[in-house]
């Protein structure tokens, strides 16, 4: 077989079209930084999209995947792990939550805690308590359940019929949420930051109600924390900032530790809804991705991560803020953590191709939002490099 050519035209040949690949043929990463086979050098702003919270080439983070890929990398559910065992254990501390599934991705821990609820809600035994429950502008995955609790067009045109019983609550509207829930609801799905929909964060009064309306009537809130959680927003979970306990968590992205894995965890009230045979995966919970992902919150914790992320996410904030006094094409700025927004007046993707040409890469999301997802370990020289990149651009487009 010839040598292949990594191009544009060669992808269009090998894959199916679902993909707008950056033109960057990536050899190694390191730190904040990819490096492509042709030596040039980028500043990582989108981190895998919110995978690789702590960088690249993280030598705890190699030993730990290499030390367990020479015991054995794939044995299956159907034995003991003591890499499963102790990050299950490690999660469950953080969260005070009592169980945990291991799955492969973000979409497969939502389809799981669908699954959850509704198993949860059977046996209340009413037969009518089956509706499943998100919010507007939300991000859940793209599997046939996953996209139900999306929902938007372009997400899922032509794969309908959705899953039935579900539905959507307008975002922060209480009273769309007095409407929509009742003793029908089995869960309400909730994204406490939302990632895709451009960093929304929930509002606190929103959730107020939420978790009282929850015990009026008898449903479960389950936590999407896949894009905000592992520290992302300067706490490990970012529903700890509304003083709220989930009855269910989702995890994925960062939790194995840059490995396909994905997590649920839960409470007291489903604790024993899962039993033998009513739910698994082969490969979910993946020894080497445990791994993985016990050495990523050890270092997330040892090095002081969120607190990192905390501080420069407000050093950034505050550069941005500057530049949105002089560039009126800057709408506004959000920014939670390490996890920013901000909406322009074009579409962002005119400033991803900017900013690639200079060497940074960033993000865009719901058509004018520019999304910034960096390691928490960026140091601030890195974030900087990022305000100047940008500023260039909109003083550029300014003139």
């Amino acid at each position: 077989m010839k040598p292949l050519e990594i191009n544009a035209e060669t992808e269009q040949q090998l894959f199916f079209h679902n993909y707008a690949r950056l033109p960057l043929d990536i050899d190694h990463g390191k730190g904040s930084f990819l490096y492509t086979t042709d030596g040039r050098r980028y500043l990582d702003m989108i981190a895998g999209i919110g995978v690789n919270a702590i960088g690249y080439g993280d030598e705890r983070l190699v030993k730990a995947i290499s030390e367990q890929a020479a015991s054995y990398i794939h044995v299956s559910n159907l034995f003991m792990q003591r890499p499963q065992f102790e990050l299950a254990a490690r999660l469950l501390e953080l969260s005070g939550l009592q169980r945990a599934f291991f799955c492969n991705s973000g979409t497969e821990a939502i389809e799981a805690a669908i699954k959850l609820a509704r198993r949860w809600a059977a046996q209340t035994g009413d037969p009518e308590k089956r509706e499943v429950l998100s919010l507007s502008n939300c991000f859940h995955g793209r599997s046939y359940g996953a996209m139900s609790l999306t929902a938007k067009p372009k997400y899922v045109e032509g794969y309908e019929p959705l899953l039935p019983g579900t539905g959507m609550i307008d975002f922060n509207d209480i009273e769309d949420l007095e409407r929509k829930v009742s003793g029908r609801t089995a869960a309400v799905f909730v994204e406490f930051v939302q990632g895709e929909g451009g960093i929304h964060r929930v509002s606190d009064a929103f959730v107020k109600r939420l978790g009282e309306l929850a015990a009026q009537h008898g449903f479960l809130i389950v936590a999407d924390e896949i894009q905000a959680g592992c520290g992302r927003t300067g706490t490990f979970f970012s529903y700890e900032q509304f003083g709220v306990t989930p009855d269910v968590v989702c995890l994925a992205k960062p939790v194995g530790g840059g490995l396909p894995l994905g997590a649920v965890i839960g409470g007291d009230k489903v604790g024993g809804i899962f039993t033998p045979g009513s739910h698994g995966t082969t490969f979910g919970g993946n020894p080497v991705a445990c791994a993985a992902g016990l050495a990523m919150v050890d270092v997330i914790y040892g090095d002081g991560l969120m607190q990192k992320a905390v501080e420069t996410g407000a050093m950034m904030r505050e550069a941005f803020e500057e530049m949105a006094a002089k560039y009126p094409q800057i709408k506004e700025i959000r920014q939670y953590g390490l996890m920013i927004g901000i909406t322009v007046e074009r579409e962002a993707k005119y400033y991803v191709e900017e900013a690639l040409k200079r060497g940074v890469l960033v993000n865009a999301t719901s058509v004018n939002v520019i999304r910034l997802l960096p390691p928490l370990s960026i140091s601030r020289e890195e974030a900087q490099l990022c305000i100047d990149t940008l500023d260039a651009i909109f003083s550029e487009e300014k003139a």
